[in-house]
């Protein structure tokens, strides 16, 4: 398995090795009170990886120390690999963002949306607009998360099976004709909310290229950069390289503890291929993958994307051009929704100061249920890239911490 080598001292990308190093002092913290199983932390500039990281265990109970060569489920990291795909077809003229989803994929053709009732007797009207492709890329087709817990549309997805996972045994086709039964929590494209819309998205990848996603993906996007590592199962032999997943016990004061509930066997590829939340990945692959963009679409003579269609997807795509926190309908995030917009499968820094974190105005990001996370500053061409396995995202700000850590150690 590829690691993730320095290729370049700090001093030569302008960083501060002294200022990087109290990133290890911060999250050490975290893995001393057992918050925090372990961590892998990377820091790029300029094309060259500067720093890394890693600290703590990939699994406590095994004794097994964490390392970069460890696989992690990335969760929602899935979708901006998803939304390079997409992209990809849109430049060869096979998709449109305007289109209507619904001739493409066979469903959605006659949208509703909630508008109150209980969970037994939803209140419901024809949507007055389809759901499009931008919609999807953008989270703004009013779908949502069953784990959510904050709306009456997430008591619906729950109801029907989709919480943090969905009824077995069903494909990305079956999870379409199941959700359209489902109301939307708005009108397409006049607000945002976490949910399903990648996932959907999927499937829109599986019709127009008529493969399952995860050959899909293979073809388009991991196999061209070199992610051998990144799937939607592992193989047999590498299964103990997957590292476990953890979450805050509230009785014994929020000490990181093991959770199975969520974790199909990882050497079992799943029936429902998720490109909202299904990949593994390694800290080697991601970073392949985050110098591309960083590229403007390309790595080691490799085009994914033309550097126009990536600028356009990282610019804000959100009505009206505000930003999340005036028009989310959710709050789930492991950081400050003020100064974020949303661009097509990634959320993008639109005003620092109102952020209250220091990142560079256009520095584009997401990040997984299990607290890992990526950005990339186009500007200060820096990538940076934090790797662990606690669920949920927002149980501590590590986000906006890493983030402070890192802009204080460039020097030049």
């Amino acid at each position: 398995m590829p690691a993730l080598d320095v290729t370049a001292s700090p001093e030569e990308v302008g960083l501060d090795p002294a200022r990087l190093d109290r990133i290890v002092e911060h999250f050490d913290r975290y893995v001393a009170d057992g918050l925090l199983p372990g961590y892998v932390v990377s820091v790029s500039r300029g094309g060259e990886v500067a720093w890394v990281a890693s600290s703590g265990m990939a699994d406590i109970e095994r004794a097994v120390p964490m390392s970069a060569s460890h696989r992690f489920r990335i969760y929602s990291m899935t979708k901006p690999i998803v939304s390079i795909a997409a992209m990809m077809l849109v430049e060869r003229g096979l998709l449109r963002l305007n289109d209507p989803i619904a001739p493409i994929i066979d469903a959605f053709h006659t949208p509703s949306v909630l508008v109150g009732g209980t969970e037994d007797a939803p209140e419901v009207v024809p949507s007055p607009e389809p759901i499009r492709l931008w919609h999807l890329l953008s989270h703004t087709s009013g779908m949502t998360y069953g784990f959510q817990y904050n709306h009456l549309s997430d008591a619906l997805y729950r109801k029907a099976g989709f919480e943090w996972g969905w009824p077995a045994g069903i494909d990305l086709a079956e999870a379409c004709r199941l959700l359209e039964q489902l109301p939307l929590r708005f009108t397409p494209g006049t607000g945002w909310n976490y949910g399903m819309s990648t996932d959907i998205l999927g499937r829109v990848l599986e019709v127009v290229v008529g493969k399952p996603l995860d050959e899909v993906l293979d073809e388009m996007v991991l196999t061209p950069l070199g992610m051998h590592e990144t799937g939607f199962s592992v193989p047999v032999d590498d299964v103990g390289s997957v590292a476990q997943l953890y979450g805050p016990d509230a009785t014994q004061g929020g000490k990181a503890v093991a959770i199975d509930f969520l974790a199909l066997p990882p050497a079992e590829r799943p029936s429902l291929l998720s490109g909202g939340g299904g990949l593994y990945s390694t800290p080697y692959d991601y970073a392949r993958f985050t110098r591309m963009l960083v590229n403007g679409g390309e790595l080691d003579g490799v085009r994914l994307i033309g550097p126009r269609t990536l600028e356009h997807m990282v610019r804000n795509h959100l009505p009206g051009g505000v930003d999340l926190e005036q028009l989310a309908e959710d709050m789930f995030s492991e950081t400050s929704y003020c100064g974020v917009g949303f661009g097509l499968g990634f959320s993008v820094v639109i005003d620092e100061a109102a952020h209250k974190v220091p990142v560079t105005e256009g520095s584009f990001s997401w990040g997984g249920a299990a607290s890992t996370i990526f950005w990339v500053d186009p500007i200060e061409a820096l990538e940076v890239s934090f790797f662990t396995q606690l669920l949920p995202s927002g149980t501590y700000p590590l986000r906006e911490e890493l983030s402070a850590l890192v802009y204080a150690a460039i020097v030049d």
